[in-house]
């Protein structure tokens, strides 16, 4: 396999398996990638390797590691949503962490609430629109 740096920086297009999309459609929503820097940048944050998944605006990292759970998706596809609905959600979500801390974060109680509503079903497909 030939080496290409923009893989390495910028991870490699995937694509979801077709029962998780027929299930939640809504993750077409997102571009999808493996691996690249912006997860190991993410988790050299968090004092980590890597993180499973890091958001930037519509495109997803997974970790190279990862396993794309619907958990995962439907939790980073909230974070493509929150990106879309605010220019200034980085710098929100900075604010936010660097105030409550990573997981106390109302952009990831959001997120994390997101994925819980979908995967029990309370929330229909279309729902969680800003």
């Amino acid at each position: 396999m030939a080496f290409h740096p923009f893989a390495a920086v910028m991870g490699r297009a995937i694509e979801l398996p077709e029962p998780l999309l027929a299930r939640f459609p809504e993750l077409a929503e997102a571009r999808w990638r493996r691996g690249g820097l912006p997860p190991r940048v993410a988790g050299w944050c968090l004092g980590q390797r890597s993180v499973a998944a890091v958001t930037l605006w519509r495109t997803v990292f997974l970790g190279d590691s990862a396993r794309p759970s619907a958990d995962l998706l439907l939790h980073e596809l909230a974070h493509v949503r929150q990106f879309q609905a605010a220019w200034a959600f980085p710098f929100q979500y900075v604010w936010a962490s660097l105030r409550h801390g990573y997981h106390r974060n109302r952009f990831e109680v959001e997120a994390r609430a997101f994925a819980a509503s979908r995967l029990d079903g309370s929330l229909p497909r279309a729902a969680h629109r800003r």
